[in-house]
């Protein structure tokens, strides 16, 4: 199978994402700063939802530049990512509306970690596919972010149920990481 098919539908999906959680933003009653001031903790939130389904995007790009060729695997896999992606704006606004509370705060947690296993088992079912001597497989190499970030997911997580304030710093702190697009899938490919 070809990815064309693919990689269209992740787009799609993608954009209704960011569309769902931009709906989401409700305008403030009133023409004052304070007003503003109020759904500040929504519109945070999405800041940061909008950077995270960006960055997945745009390595799901560089991913897919790198396949030469899809299984039903790969197709299963990649429905997994979209699957836990599409969970991004329920958990956005669940935490932004309850001003970062302990329990909104952990489940967004749950929705960057889940997205984060996904993406690495469409990694690896593509390499399996390709074989571990693909120009994919040797950019992703030890993939450090990669392993790092369900890592600190996991700890922002528990941290949500003590100290809701260092999950935010740990999930903004891995959104920064991931800033920088990841290179190594377009290095390999010019090789």
């Amino acid at each position: 199978m070809q990815k064309e098919r693919l990689t269209a539908f992740s787009d799609g999906v993608i954009a209704i994402i960011i569309t769902i959680m931009v709906l989401e933003l409700k305008v403030p009653h009133g023409a004052e700063f304070a007003a503003l001031a109020k759904v500040a903790p929504v519109f945070a939130s999405y800041v940061l939802s909008f950077l995270y389904v960006a960055i997945y995007w745009n390595n799901h790009h560089h991913l897919l530049q790198a396949t030469e060729r899809v299984n039903g695997a790969i197709l299963w896999a990649n429905m997994h990512l979209l699957f836990w992606l599409s969970l991004i704006p329920f958990a956005t606004a669940w935490m932004g509306e309850n001003q970062f509370a302990q329990l909104p705060t952990a489940l967004y947690g749950v929705a960057l970690l889940m997205p984060a296993i996904a993406y690495y088992l469409l990694q690896m079912a593509i390499v399996k596919v390709h074989g571990s001597a693909s120009a994919l497989a040797k950019a992703l190499g030890s993939d450090i972010k990669g392993k790092i970030s369900p890592a600190l997911y996991a700890i922002a997580i528990l941290a949500a149920f003590v100290v809701p304030m260092v999950s935010h710093a740990i999930y903004v702190l891995v959104a920064l990481m991931w800033l920088i697009p990841d290179r190594r899938i377009e290095r390999a490919l010019k090789e």
